[in-house]
């Protein structure tokens, strides 16, 4: 597994593995992608520790990997995250999909138009889902607020609400057991009261990732149109537009600078007297 918060990361939306995934890709590359297409998320897909667990040199993995991004397989690029101190920080990306993607389909995605896939919300068992057990045990905490599985079976529903906004198990004992009146006449109709008084609110969503894809040749950074199939245009042998900043050829300067030789002796002798 790569260090938390690098290695493998698989795109949202994919279809169901079957035995035919790869059969468009040469023998080499199917078995590389087979094998990646297993691994978990967050395990190392460097070329170096495929080079360990695959019977190929490291030079080989680096070209089938290659291959494997511009069949649509596989993007690297670089993820900026932001902190929960209110900074951010670069964070190398490897993402992997079955499904082949075109570039259109990438582009998106850095973008932020296609989202992540949401992890599916926890829920609750018919009678031990997370908050049931909290609820079951409120009475070790505050023994006042023993509740009976009617009670807690009822309440839960409440607390999962809790959880969904993000509410720790230490930050519900708090809200529940903190302040209690003497004496409790009614345990169920307190924890209701609070369950509903004190709920959290709702997270602010984060803003979409930025991402930036890299060459999979030279591994330069670039706009996701600017890489089609992975590779920029350097590398394809294309030629790069000239641009109206760009430097002047030395054979434009030598001539530029005669020009203006000529120029300023001409305008010396015209300033001469005869």
């Amino acid at each position: 597994m790569a260090n938390p918060g690098y290695g493998k990361r698989s795109a949202p939306d994919q279809r169901t593995r079957t035995n035919h995934d790869f059969t468009h890709l040469p023998p080499r590359e199917a078995a590389i992608a087979a094998y990646l297409d297993r691994l978990p998320d967050g395990a190392d897909i460097s070329v170096k520790t495929l080079a360990k667990q695959l019977p190929y040199g490291q030079c080989a993995l680096r070209t089938a990997l290659n291959r494997l991004q511009a069949a649509g397989h596989l993007r690297r690029g670089r993820e900026r995250l932001e902190t929960d101190s209110g900074g951010s920080r670069w964070i190398t990306r490897s993402w992997w999909s079955r499904t082949a993607r075109d570039d259109a389909w990438w582009a998106a995605f850095t973008r932020g138009d296609v989202p992540e896939e949401p992890h599916p919300p926890e829920r609750p068992g018919p009678t031990r889902s997370r908050a049931h057990i909290l609820l079951a045990a409120l009475g070790r905490t505050a023994p006042v607020l023993s509740l009976s599985a009617a009670d807690c079976a009822t309440l839960a529903p409440l607390l999962t609400e809790w959880f969904a906004r993000g509410a720790t198990d230490e930050a519900v004992l708090r809200a529940l057991t903190e302040g209690l009146p003497t004496p409790v006449h009614h345990p169920a109709a307190l924890v209701r009261r609070r369950l509903i008084d004190k709920i959290p609110p709702e997270p602010v969503p984060r803003p979409a990732p930025r991402r930036v894809l890299e060459c999979a040749e030279c591994g330069v950074p670039g706009r996701p149109e600017a890489l089609p199939g992975g590779v920029c245009g350097g590398c394809r042998g294309e030629r790069a537009p000239a641009h109206p900043g760009a430097p002047l050829p030395a054979t434009a300067v030598h001539a530029r600078a005669g020009e203006i030789r000529a120029a300023m002796s001409l305008r010396r002798q015209e300033r001469t007297p005869t």
